[in-house]
């Protein structure tokens, strides 16, 4: 095992342009943990606001951003026995992606599903998780249910589309383009609305609203939202991009038996996001495996390019996911 790799810091706050290619020390994987050598890391939305300074990692995590990764397993920290080295794995990270070695913990990875490349399985950790914990174990999506998540596009959207259309939902989302609204049809959507054309209010009504749905949009969405959604509806959130901040009217919230909820992936505890690596392999990743679900990718750029890469996912003119070839 060498002792340094390279690596991507984030060097001050700012922009895409403080990510710095830099030498740092291999971690030692802890009790728990495992040791992957890096070959692909995932880039999100979290990078881009750690990077700005506007999302710490927790205390005992790495300072270098990335959230996922695929690769093999190097080391096996003390108590590790369902892994073994040589082991080919994807896994979501509490930091530290952006980098030839990462720790983890063992809980937190899952194997890199049949006939899947690495390149590929890196998508997979960060927005599965996400998807998996907020549509289905918070929102409770049912077979037959109609469902609205908005940036169908993006790595969240592009997931949630096809989770919810394989489990049966009826499948409504929100994108910024004719081109990007045909993905999202090829994926499943029964129906794709270019927000800058139409108003998803007003296309929905007539289905009788959503009965979930997934935002990532906040700002006048959550009013929206709020009066987009059928009796008994929930929204739940697990982003802001347009800001956390709206005017609501509760009454309708109160009239109609809404529940309004969401959460954030990164401070959960290591049990819960265990739990929910529990429910994906047992439940997604055989659709994985049998090529019925699969990430949409848009880019691959080199480690050193991780600026360029969060450039490109700020210009929100991607489709899917962008990935760093790190290995």
């Amino acid at each position: 095992m060498p002792t340094t790799m390279r690596a991507v810091e984030i060097s001050e706050p700012g922009g895409p342009e403080v990510l710095r290619p830099i030498e740092a020390p291999v971690p030692t994987p802890g009790p728990g943990d495992i040791l992957i050598k890096v070959a692909f890391a995932g880039v999100n939305r979290p990078d881009a606001l750690q990077r700005a300074g506007s999302y710490a990692p927790p205390p005992t995590a790495s300072p270098l951003p990335g959230l996922e990764a695929s690769g093999e397993v190097v080391a096996l920290g003390e108590g590790v026995t369902q892994w073994k080295l040589g082991d080919k794995v994807c896994a979501l990270l509490p930091g530290g992606g952006y980098a030839e070695y990462v720790t983890t913990p063992a809980a937190h990875a899952l194997r890199v599903p049949e006939g899947m490349g690495m390149k590929e399985a890196a998508c997979l950790p960060e927005t599965f998780f996400t998807v998996w914990s907020n549509v289905f174990m918070r929102g409770g999506l049912q077979a037959g249910e109609r469902f609205l998540v908005h940036g169908g596009s993006s790595g969240i959207g592009t997931t949630a589309i096809q989770l919810a259309n394989a489990f049966g939902a009826r499948v409504f989302t929100t994108a910024g383009s004719d081109e990007k609204c045909q993905v999202c049809r090829d994926l499943g959507a029964e129906r794709a609305i270019n927000y800058r054309d139409e108003d998803f209010v007003a296309v929905m009504k007539p289905e009788g609203g959503p009965n979930l749905v997934l935002d990532m949009v906040g700002g006048d969405y959550i009013a929206r939202n709020i009066k987009s959604l059928a009796p008994d509806g929930r929204m739940v959130h697990i982003a802001f991009l347009s800001g956390p901040k709206a005017e609501i009217n509760f009454a309708l919230i109160m009239a109609k038996r809404l529940t309004v909820t969401g959460s954030t992936l990164r401070p959960q505890s290591d049990l819960a996001k265990a739990r929910i690596a529990e429910e994906l392999a047992q439940k997604v990743w055989p659709l994985l495996d049998a090529g019925r679900v699969a990430p949409v990718m848009d880019q691959v750029f080199a480690l050193e390019d991780a600026a360029k890469a969060h450039a490109r996912m700020e210009t929100s003119q991607h489709i899917g996911k962008i990935v760093l070839q790190v290995g």
